[in-house]
């Protein structure tokens, strides 16, 4: 929008967390008002007139869904080129309901539906050609990171530990992510009871939200843990960048499924050095500036951990400030919108 191009932002559910950043910006954003998984017809015709009256030379869906949706629909928008984004690599899909199975699956053989598919990881681009995406109509395009938004606020980051109730002189690990299969919490809760027989002055945070049940269920293995006491669940939060500020250490425990996890990046440009699974891109993300350990091994995990503990409070802000270089060298805003650009003016162009 802001290099001159007509943009409209389509959202199955409004009042979203961009949203209101959107429309104050000067995008359309049009919120087709889904109802709920189940809504089908009623919500595809909605999407249908709007798609018919907006006509754009460019529809670009995001995630599964909305790419069956859009590959479904393309037929009838006559001039429009189809770009899919796709934000994963290597899925389990064991872990989740039949109807997510045979959509995932759906994507796969429709793969040949879009102009090009943009895939926001190397990792994400391999695995889609293993599901049979043609390769000739891939490419990537790794994610932007706002290091205006996200960087370091030591004041806000007292403040979150304050309303923890977590002191200066307390280790703090943290790990942000949805409650999903992909984001293995099982194996974080397992090194985090190792680590503290080795650090009692620890503590444990886990934010994002998820299903009641899901969350009961990790609680339940915490206190069989003994973390009650020295691990919070405080949910989705808004000021990301104040809460990756008051960790000590920002950890990803994903046992498979990432692209290019965004949770990385964010800690990274905030100075907070991160000890990630080796999934999707996020050993690509961190280069030399992380601790990358196998995943599933609560070990390995709280080894990295331990290591780091060890260090100085002066080694700490080195390894938080190159984490805070490669970032802004290698995963700027910037470089996702030109790239993204060129890609979407290639179609225009033929």
């Amino acid at each position: 929008h802001q290099r001159g191009h007509e943009v409209t932002v389509m959202v199955f559910y409004g009042g979203g967390f961009f949203s209101q950043g959107l429309i104050q910006a000067g995008v359309k954003v049009i919120d087709l008002n889904k109802r709920g998984r189940w809504d089908v017809a009623p919500f595809l015709w909605k999407l249908w007139r709007c798609l018919r009256s907006e006509r754009p030379q460019v529809l670009y869906s995001f995630l599964t869904g909305p790419n069956l949706i859009a590959g479904m629909l393309r037929p009838g928008l006559p001039g429009t080129a189809l770009v899919w984004g796709y934000r994963v690599s290597a899925m389990h899909m064991t872990h989740y309901d039949r109807l997510t199975l045979w959509t995932y699956r759906l994507e796969g053989w429709l793969s040949g539906v879009p102009a090009i598919t943009i895939a926001n990881s190397e990792s994400g681009k391999m695995g889609a050609v293993e599901r049979g995406f043609p390769q000739n109509k891939l490419s990537v395009v790794f994610n932007g990171i706002d290091t205006g938004w996200f960087r370091r606020d030591a004041g806000a980051g007292e403040r979150i530990r304050a309303e923890w109730g977590i002191g200066d002189d307390t280790f703090l690990i943290g790990l942000v992510g949805r409650l999903d299969p992909m984001k293995d919490h099982s194996t974080f809760l397992r090194a985090a009871a190792r680590f503290h027989g080795q650090w009692p002055k620890t503590r444990f945070v886990c934010i994002g939200d998820g299903p009641p049940e899901t969350l009961a269920r990790l609680k339940a293995m915490a206190g069989d843990l003994g973390l009650s006491g020295v691990l919070q669940w405080p949910g989705a939060r808004g000021d990301l960048p104040a809460v990756y500020s008051a960790f000590d250490v920002f950890t990803l425990s994903s046992a498979f499924g990432e692209g290019f996890p965004n949770v990385v990046g964010e800690a990274m440009a905030c100075g907070v050095p991160c000890v990630v699974t080796d999934v999707g891109d996020a050993a690509r993300i961190t280069g030399k500036e992380g601790w990358v350990v196998e995943p599933g091994n609560p070990e390995a995990l709280a080894g990295a951990w331990l290591e780091i503990a060890r260090m100085d409070a002066g080694q700490r802000r080195e390894a938080g400030r190159r984490a805070v270089e490669r970032i802004q060298e290698h995963f700027t805003v910037t470089r996702m919108i030109e790239e993204t650009e060129a890609c979407l003016s290639s179609l225009l162009s033929g």
